[in-house]
């Protein structure tokens, strides 16, 4: 009673009280802020088991990080540059550019305006080792032909599904037809791999997740990883901050809060 934890849960967290199993609670480490603990574990396990357990990630490799200045693409910046001389390629539009390349980013790439696949091959003729992909649809496709021999794809999201504010049927419609798809047959004489990760389904393994966010306690300790906040919203203005994601103004993690925080409110009265 009164300890200061983090918690995993599938939905339900948009409210000011939630009941969770006490498996699926975490310490918090000394110093860290509640803000940075809702930003850590769903962002962090994923980014850490898709580069480390999926992508074997080893110094001197190349990785191609999608939607680089989201929360997922944030993590997976800061968990590259704990390996040596890892050369990151990230997309996201131009107005993020300089902030990914002061934490990391060698390659930023604006998908808006260039092909991205084209700019690595400029760089990287061979393409890259390791692609992460939560767009699905025909990037799945692109992401498999930039590997390089021995690379890994790892998939872990469908964003192209969602273009605006409602579901896009015609979106749907498209990215399912576009849905990479690919025999055994084939892998073989690729040399390539192809993983498929969902946090969400990971509920029953609580000794792997627990011992992953242990890897993670420690490299916060460290001061290696620290969970980028892009804003803090109350709840009264989550449409605001939905608003802020779905136009892709955010550079990290968009969070919610029951109340306003109480410096703003002083702010206010005075």
């Amino acid at each position: 009673v009164g300890d200061k934890v983090m918690v995993l849960a599938r939905s339900g967290l948009w409210q000011e009280v939630v009941n969770v199993p006490v498996s699926h609670t975490f310490p918090m480490p000394e110093g860290m802020s509640f803000e940075e603990a809702a930003g850590l574990l769903v962002n962090y396990i994923t980014a850490y088991m898709i580069l480390f357990d999926f992508g074997n990630l080893r110094p001197n490799q190349s990785v191609l990080i999608h939607m680089a200045a989201g929360g997922v693409g944030t993590a997976a910046i800061q968990l590259c540059k704990t390996v040596e001389n890892v050369t990151i390629f990230g997309t996201a539009s131009a107005s993020k550019h300089e902030s990914l390349k002061e934490s990391g980013v060698a390659h930023p790439i604006d998908y808006r305006t260039m092909d991205y696949a084209e700019e690595v091959r400029k760089i990287s003729p061979k393409g890259v080792d390791i692609v992460l992909d939560p767009l699905g649809g025909s990037d799945t496709s692109k992401a498999f032909n930039l590997l390089k021999p021995m690379g890994k794809l790892i998939t872990y999201g469908v964003a192209n599904l969602l273009t605006g504010q409602k579901k896009n049927l015609m979106a749907m419609a498209k990215t399912w037809w576009n849905q990479f798809s690919i025999t055994a047959l084939q892998l073989l004489h690729q040399n390539k791999a192809v993983c498929g990760y969902h946090l969400g389904y990971m509920d029953e393994e609580v000794e792997l997740l627990r011992s992953v966010v242990a890897k993670l306690v420690n490299l916060y300790s460290q001061g290696k990883i620290k969970p980028k906040i892009d804003s803090v919203w109350p709840f009264d203005q989550v449409a605001e901050a939905m608003k802020q994601m779905q136009e892709k103004k955010n550079v990290g993690k968009v969070i919610l809060v029951p109340e306003a925080p109480k410096e703003e409110s002083k702010k206010a009265e005075n």
